[in-house]
């Protein structure tokens, strides 16, 4: 199980989502206040379910195509929450004193990317299986 560079990828998947949005700020409103995770509630039980799922992944390290597929299932809701976090950027953008986004807002990205990272892994595990099969 830990091994395997998936589990790699999905440990940092679920650091990234199930802790870093509460330590880094996500944007900053007009008084000048940073918002984190935790003051928004969609989108901390958001980031909750994001790590939850990498999580849940790394455990069904023995049947892969069911952790695929959680794997792209994590990949829409992170698509979701950075659709949400665009929407709220363009949203904030519009008042009389200029908002910041923080850098937590690139988190989705970044769980993305290590996300399709370990189904490359998984994919070419699966391939490996298959040909090993076929020997047999």
């Amino acid at each position: 199980m830990i091994q395997r560079i998936q589990t790699v990828y999905l440990i940092v998947v679920a650091l990234l989502s199930g802790v870093l949005p509460f330590f880094v700020n996500l944007w900053s409103d007009a008084k000048g206040q940073e918002v984190y995770a935790n003051n928004e509630i969609l989108v901390s039980v958001l980031f909750y379910i994001n790590g939850a799922l990498a999580l849940w992944a790394i455990f069904l390290y023995k049947k892969r195509k069911n952790q695929f597929v959680l794997n792209r299932l994590n990949m829409i809701l992170n698509l979701f929450l950075l659709g949400l976090f665009v929407y709220r950027s363009l949203n904030l953008s519009g008042e009389t004193t200029v908002s910041e986004k923080g850098i937590g807002m690139l988190i989705p990205v970044f769980s993305i990317v290590f996300l399709a990272l370990a189904n490359r892994a998984i994919k070419k595990d699966e391939d490996l299986v298959k040909s090993v099969d076929r020997l047999r």
